[in-house]
């Protein structure tokens, strides 16, 4: 209990933002022309159990503080871990010696002044959870337990953890802007292993959420996690066909990030997308769009503010499939001749709304295809849309899954594969920063015999 309690001591929003203000104060007394300062603390607790022992069991307490300064157009940047006011001034005098020496670089500086945020919303985003040590190992052991209970099958295990974690993030700048909010983060997964005579298959399964109370259960953690690992059981390879394809939402989310990547500033600006220039150009099918709604309570991807400070609020990316922005931080808007959008640090729930249907309509609308649950390699390529990768999933014949799948590739260009998506899963996985169900895909190359 002692250790816990000190450990959530240590967050204190009113240190963090002294900090901050320290840190930009010092810049000015150094002369540099305008300045940013982010300061952040993060503690946690997590274990993970192997086969009913304890593997691993740690206490993290992560502080640091970053200071950028500009002379002019010359930019430096500064960390450090310590909070100490010694550390602070050491941190931004060598940010500032390292601007006197940089290349200027007519797009740095700070976000606008009038793009700040003025009032900062309570999303209620910060639960704490005060679990003990022997509390957390006790909740990993009765999920690894209900996992391995499953079937006789499963007959080996990656382990199972428990994580908790308390952030508190400050920001300001030289602008006279100064925020900070707090957030917590819990989670449960399982991984297992499953054996037949015909081989070995591994899958595991995860909950997160901002509160504890909203977490699946362990034991339900770990049913799920089995029963995934024992329906792989038995995979097959196909011969090489072309047939439509079947996203499930874990995997969905990552077509849907290869947007956000390709509209990306970076991206832009360095001409290296195969979106280059897409603002108006259709991206997914005219009933689709995608929305960032930042404020949404207790949510993952939720956040007061972007990284620099600036305001945000509910902002299409996608409308009527139709690239609408980019996304943009405030200097590589500069760089295209545009205004931030509220985009440093990433994307805020960034949300697919589009008519929806249940799993096993989607089925029904395949007919005959595969869907896939497991992607591996990196075979994506930003500048082309060329995608090829890796996968495992299930063959399915008259709406109905037929088989297990392992050993294949599938590929096709990203243009064809959004631009092509014939139905949207209701299946919507909230546990990241992009939220969409399954995505039924017309067409892709499969690759396998």
């Amino acid at each position: 209990m002692g250790k816990r309690a000190e450990v959530s001591a240590a967050i204190d929003r009113a240190e963090l933002e002294s900090a901050v203000e320290m840190g930009l104060s010092r810049a000015r007394d150094l002369g540099a022309d305008a300045a940013e300062c982010g300061a952040s603390v993060d503690v946690g607790l997590g274990v993970t159990v192997r086969l009913g022992e304890v593997e691993t069991l740690e206490y993290r307490q992560d502080r640091g503080i970053g200071i950028t300064v500009f002379m002019g157009q010359r930019k430096g940047v500064a960390n450090t871990s310590d909070l100490s006011p010694q550390a602070i001034q050491e941190a931004v005098q060598k940010a500032c010696d390292i601007a006197r020496f940089t290349q200027p670089d007519p797009h740095a500086g700070l976000p606008p002044a009038d793009r700040l945020a003025r009032d900062i919303p309570d999303l209620d985003l910060c639960h704490p959870w005060a679990l003990e040590p022997d509390e957390a190992i006790e909740l990993a052991r009765r999920c690894e337990n209900a996992a391995r209970d499953e079937d006789e099958r499963i007959d080996n295990s990656d382990g199972a953890s428990v994580d908790t974690q308390h952030g508190v993030r400050a920001y300001g700048n030289s602008h006279g802007f100064i925020g900070s909010f707090e957030g917590t983060t819990h989670g449960i997964s399982c991984s297992v292993l499953a054996r037949d005579e015909k081989g070995m298959q591994r899958d595991f399964w995860y909950t997160t959420a901002r509160e504890h109370g909203a977490l699946q259960s362990p034991e339900a953690v770990g049913r799920e996690a089995a029963q995934r690992t024992l329906r792989r059981l038995g995979g097959r390879r196909l011969s090489t066909r072309k047939a439509p394809v079947l996203f499930v939402p874990q995997l969905a989310r990552g077509l849907i990030a290869t947007i956000v990547g390709a509209a990306s500033g970076p991206a832009q600006y360095r001409q290296a997308s195969w979106l280059l220039e897409g603002v108006g150009k259709r991206v997914l099918p005219d009933w689709m769009d995608l929305v960032e709604h930042p404020h949404v309570p207790r949510a993952l991807g939720s956040a007061p503010f972007d990284a620099e400070g600036v305001a945000i609020a509910d902002n299409p990316l996608v409308e009527e499939g139709h690239l609408s922005r980019y996304v943009l931080d405030s200097y590589s808007a500069r760089r295209l001749g545009l205004e931030t959008t509220g985009n440093a640090g990433g994307v805020h729930n960034l949300t697919l709304e589009c008519p929806k249907r249940p799993p096993e309509a989607l089925l029904a609308t395949m007919g005959t295809g595969l869907i896939v649950n497991e992607l591996m390699g990196q075979g994506v390529n930003g500048v082309t849309g060329d995608y090829s990768r890796g996968a495992a999933g299930f063959w399915v014949e008259g709406g109905e899954i037929a088989f297990p799948v392992e050993e294949i590739t599938i590929a096709g260009n990203l243009r064809d594969m959004l631009g092509h998506v014939l139905a949207a899963g209701d299946d919507v996985d909230w546990r990241g920063n992009i939220l969409c169900g399954s995505l039924l895909l017309e067409e892709m190359t499969i690759a396998g015999e």
